[in-house]
Order: C-alpha cells, then structure tokens, then sequence
C-alpha cells in the first residue's frame, strides 16, 4: 500500500509540474507576443491616453499661372483650440472669448466645459481676424491656444472664380481646381503633442513632441493671368451693354490643348461663396452647358466636306435662291432672296444655310457624322475640372433627311462650348485633336523645383495638314471678307466663324427672339497660337446676330492678347472688305518737321490736338504709320523753330 501511495504522489507531481510548465510556457509566449507583436500598438495607445494633441494644418498649395503669377493663395488665420481640463475659471473664460468672437456666453461655456481632451469653437474660433488673434493673445487664458492657420485668398476676385473653385473651413476644396486636385494641394497635418496627468493638467517635466505639417505642393496652371484680365474686362462690358441671361469666353493654345482664360457669367467671389446661390458657383458654363451650336458648327461639316474632296471651294459652286426644300420640310437661309450664284468659299463667308445643306447632302450620314464623333463631339473632352457635359447627338438609326440637314449648319445636336473651342483648334491647328487641360506642373513647395509636369495629350488626328490650311484660308475670309468682319484686326491675321443658335423652351419648341450669339476666332491664321470662343445668351436691345455682339468681344480679346502673348504681326493676310456705313482705318501720317499751316491741305479725318508754342511739328503720338480709326485723337507737339 505504501509502494502504491508514492507512486500516486510521484504522478501528482509530474502532473503539477507539467501544468505549471505549461502555464509558464502559456505566459512566456504571451509576454513575447506582446513584447514583440503588440509592444508598439500598446505603448501607442498607452501613449495616447496621457498625450494631447494641438492639430497644425498645412499650407494649402498655391495656384499660379502659366507665368507664375498668383490666383490662389492662403492668408494667416488662427484657429482656436481649448483644452477643457486646463480651464481654470470656465465662466470668466467663456464671457471673454464670446465677446472677442461675437458668441453667446452660453455657447461658449458648453463648448469649453464638455469632457473631451481639446474642441474647438466653430465656426467662430476657427480662422479668426488679425484683431481677434490680438484680443486673445492680450488675455492668455489658461487653456485656451492658438493653432497655426489660414484662409484662402484669390488676389483677383471673381476673376476665374468657376475655373479656380473654392476651399471650405477645414481648407478643403469645395469646387473647380481646388476640388478636383485636393489631394494634391492640401497636404498633410502635423502636431505639437504635450503630456498630461489623468486629470488632463500638463506635465511640465516631460518635453514637449512637434510634427510638423507637409505643405501641399503648388500647381502651375496653363492659364495667363494677362488673356484672363482682357476676357473679364469684355465680359464685363458686354454685361452691361447687353444685359444678357448669361455668357462665357474660353480660350485656348491649339498647339497644346491647355487652357488661356475660361470665364463666365454670372459668376462669383470664392471667397464669398455662400453669398451666392448655389446654382451660380455650380455651373461652370463652358464646360457644363449644353446647346445648339448654330453656324459654329458649319466648320466641322466644312472641314469634312474638304477632307473627302467632295467640294473645291473656289471652282464649285452653289445656287442659293433664299431656302432649300429637303424631305418635306423647307430651310430658309438667313437672308431673304438668298445670296445667288456662290462659290463654296463664298457659302462659308457668307454662312448660307442652303449651301450647307448642300455639303451635307453630299457627304451622307455616315460620313458627316464619323467625322463629328472624331472631332469629339458626343462625349466628354477630358479636361480637369468637374461636372463637364457630353451633349447629345441623334441617334444613327434616327437621322433621316431632315435631321441630315439641319446637322450640317449646326441646328437640332447639342454640344458643350469646351467641345466646340477643342474642335476648331484641331480644324486649324494642323488636324490634331487635344485632350484640354489646366494644371500643367506641380512644384515642391519648399525647393521650388518641378517635381511633375503634364505633356499635351494627342487624341487623335482627324484631319490632314492641307484640309487645315484650306480651312484657316476660309476662316480668315469669312472675318476680311464675310459674317465676321466685326472680328477683323488690323496687322494680324484672324480666322472666325459665326454662330446664331435658336434656344429651345421648356415647350420644347425654338423660342421666339431669344438666342445664342457666338463667334469663334482664332489668330495668326497661318500659324494659329489662340483659339477664343464667345457666347453671349439673349443679348438685350440689339439685333441678336453673331457677328454683331460676339465677333467684336472676341476681336477686341485677340488683338490684346496677342500683344501680351508676344506675337508679332503678320503681312500677307487679306484686307477687310468695308461696307456702308464702315470707313477704313487711317494711316498717320509722318508730320514731323513740316509746320501746322499743312495740316489742313493733307485733309486727315483725324481729330488732331497741340501741345506747345509754335508752328513746327517736332514730335507725335502715335507714330508715323500707326493705323487709327477715323475721328481718333493725334497728338502734335510743336516749337517755334
């Protein structure tokens, strides 16, 4: 019995030691576990229960244009962050800080009294004024800091307020570039992290733990900040003259496909936004609205009629007896009696419906609309900014005689005006289709260095170089010689197209003296650098034409804009072809030397003023040469000798 009883004990032991074994291997592989799997996990959340952190925003990154000038900036604007366990008095704190914040009392105390590590006071406290910053700093109350903040600013006000968008309170794009690259110009946050006990008071024998923010990159844009300024300055004044429902102007580079100026109206300041209803920031026109394009878009049924060869322009000839009867239905052209014998260049000048029906006719269905599908009309251009459109186009199997026709001279599709400026430059441009875009580079914001850089994106070509060449020859006539005259500017070559669309009212049916007005222009017409599209929406107390109110808006915007783009004058294009009651412009003379007594033989339909004593002309403004206007101002400077 005894052996028995030692036996039993030996295996209770064994037993014993084995599950205290396996305990201990239990708690060493746990402790490792721990140690090595979860350590960093433990000690972070460790950390985070006697840490607190004071949140740094970064600096938003700036939008500058293609020359580096500034459209958007940030301006300092601190935030206030409380810490609600370090407020020692909460009444007085709060009483004080609603009367430098314009706050209830009462709001500000349950804000500062909440069982929370650190709030902050909103909207009010965040990006306060440089005078409510002050106001705090003069107080130090306890518990109360401010973080490093800011605002965004755009030094030119409504100036591409649709284009540039706008960044909300926490600096997040809202709208336009600034939403559609938020990731890119926001950056990341950083901190300034500080110790404290379990009743929130810091601990002052701990250091303190600083990460600072990454500041986000900037954007360089296609944009010039110079063409942006001239197509405001003339959108303003058509505004005013015409009172228009609305109206936009767009240009581009068509060697690239990147965007000069884009703008329209009504528009905003961003930063102002919420003054504004919502549908006035929301709607980018150029590249959101949608409707009939008019005689525009006889320059796609153009260019395809050349391309197949289906048409000479200056040996083919058309017969325009003032409408065309097509399909039963009958299409009158724009002047009554028709224009007569015309050559098919002639057609062009003259945007006679007819003779486009005609081109129409001889191309088919199936060719004019392949080549509208690879002009990119149907579907979206790609530009980077939101809410862009596709239009619409009718459907193949639905387009019968009628619809053939009036496709041809730009009535009964719909198409965005971005669509229209990307199609044109290809038309001139050499044939080749760009994808649109406006951010061009992104620069490290602390070496200045470019980091990324977008090249021109070539869709597809759609057209040879000598179709383009007989277009930009077109083109150029219709602005010496037709419709577009009122575009004409003197020492450059322009080319342009017309474009008088019917709008379509909630009846579906064209409504009556309300249209779209547009001109389409591009400049120098041997080697175009600018393609500029205007749209002017139910112009007020005029005739509502193309070539009356868009063609001279967008021959004001080429004539300066060349100049500040630098390019030089071109000789060899055609002379303007003046009608009654246009006068030609007046050459100055050179009257330097000869006395005042001559003025009045050399007979100068100029209005000519004096400076100085005497009768000898010693020098003039403007210079010999200079073609003016009749009836403009010459200076004359004279001496006795």
């Amino acid at each position: 019995m005894k052996r028995v009883s030692q036996v039993i004990v030996r295996k209770r032991i064994v037993t014993v030691f084995l599950f205290g074994l396996l305990i201990f291997l239990i708690i060493v592989i746990r402790l490792g576990y721990v140690q090595f799997f979860l350590g960093k996990e433990l000690v972070g959340q460790a950390n985070d229960l006697w840490t607190r952190d004071i949140i740094f925003e970064p600096e938003r990154g700036l939008i500058l244009d293609r020359n580096g000038d500034i459209l958007a900036e940030n301006v300092t604007a601190p935030s206030i962050v409380i810490i609600p366990r370090q407020i020692t008095n909460p009444e007085d704190t709060a009483e004080k800080l609603a009367q430098i914040l314009g706050m209830e009392a009462n709001k500000v105390y349950a804000s500062i009294t909440k069982n929370t590590s650190s709030v902050n006071l909103r909207p009010e406290g965040i990006k306060i004024t440089e005078a409510e910053e002050q106001a705090i700093r003069e107080l130090n109350l306890p518990g109360v800091y401010l973080a490093k903040d800011s605002k965004r600013h755009y030094p030119y006000g409504k100036a591409l307020s649709h284009v540039l968008g706008f960044a909300g309170i926490d600096n997040q794009g809202l709208m336009g570039l600034e939403l559609y690259y938020d990731e890119k110009l926001k950056g990341e946050k950083g901190s300034l992290s500080f110790y404290s006990d379990a009743k929130g008071r810091r601990l002052e024998t701990l250091a303190d733990e600083y990460n600072p923010p990454t500041d986000g990159m900037h954007m360089q844009t296609t944009i010039d900040s110079r063409v942006q300024t001239i197509m405001e300055r003339e959108l303003d004044i058509a505004e005013a003259k015409f009172n228009p429902d609305s109206a936009l102007a767009i240009a581009v580079n068509p060697k690239t496909g990147g965007v000069l100026g884009m703008t329209s109206r009504p528009n905003f300041h961003p930063e102002n936004y919420q003054e504004v209803d919502q549908s006035v920031f929301n709607r980018n026109l150029p590249i959101w609205s949608t409707y009939e394009p008019g005689s525009t878009f006889k320059i796609i049924t153009l260019a395809a009629s050349l391309e197949e060869n289906t048409i000479d322009l200056v040996d083919d000839h058309f017969h325009d007896d003032g409408a065309i009867k097509v399909g039963g239905a009958t299409i009158h052209c724009w002047k009554r009696g028709g224009h007569g014998e015309q050559s098919y260049l002639e057609v062009v000048q003259n945007s006679c419906n007819p003779g486009f029906v005609n081109l129409g006719q001889k191309l088919g269905t199936e060719r004019l609309f392949s080549y509208i599908k690879n002009f990119g009309f149907g579907e979206k251009t790609g530009i980077d900014l939101q809410g862009e459109a596709s239009g619409i186009l009718f459907s193949q199997d639905k387009i019968g005689p009628v619809e053939l026709a009036t496709t041809s001279f730009g009535q009964g599709v719909s198409v965005t005006p971005i669509q229209q400026v990307m199609a044109v430059a290809a038309a001139v441009n050499g044939g080749y289709l760009y994808e649109p875009y406006i951010a061009e580079a992104w620069i490290d914001p602390k070496t200045g260095k470019t980091v990324e850089k977008r090249e021109p994106k070539v869709k597809k070509r759609v057209i040879s170089e000598q179709t383009s060449k007989e277009i930009r020859h077109a083109l150029e006539s219709v602005v010496a010689h037709g419709t577009g005259r009122p575009a004409y500017v003197e020492g450059y070559r322009v080319g342009g197209k017309t474009g008088t669309a019917q709008k379509v009212g909630p009846d579906g049916r064209y409504m009556e003296n309300n249209y779209i007005v547009s001109f389409i222009g591009f400049a120098p017409a041997d080697d175009p650098e600018i393609v500029v599209y205007v749209a002017v929406d139910n112009p007020k107390n005029t005739v509502q034409f193309g070539g009356t109110v868009a063609a001279p808006i967008v021959g004001n915007i080429l004539e300066d804009s060349l100049r500040v783009l630098g390019v030089e004058e071109r000789e060899g294009g055609l002379d303007k072809k003046y009608l009654w009651p246009e006068e030609p412009p007046v050459e100055v003379p050179n009257l330097i030397g000869k006395k005042t007594g001559e003025l009045s033989e050399m007979l100068i339909p100029l209005s000519v003023e004096t400076s100085g004593k005497g009768d000898v002309i010693i020098d003039q403004s403007p210079a010999p040469g200079t073609k003016l206007e009749p009836g403009s101002t010459l200076r004359i400077y004279v001496t006795e000798n």
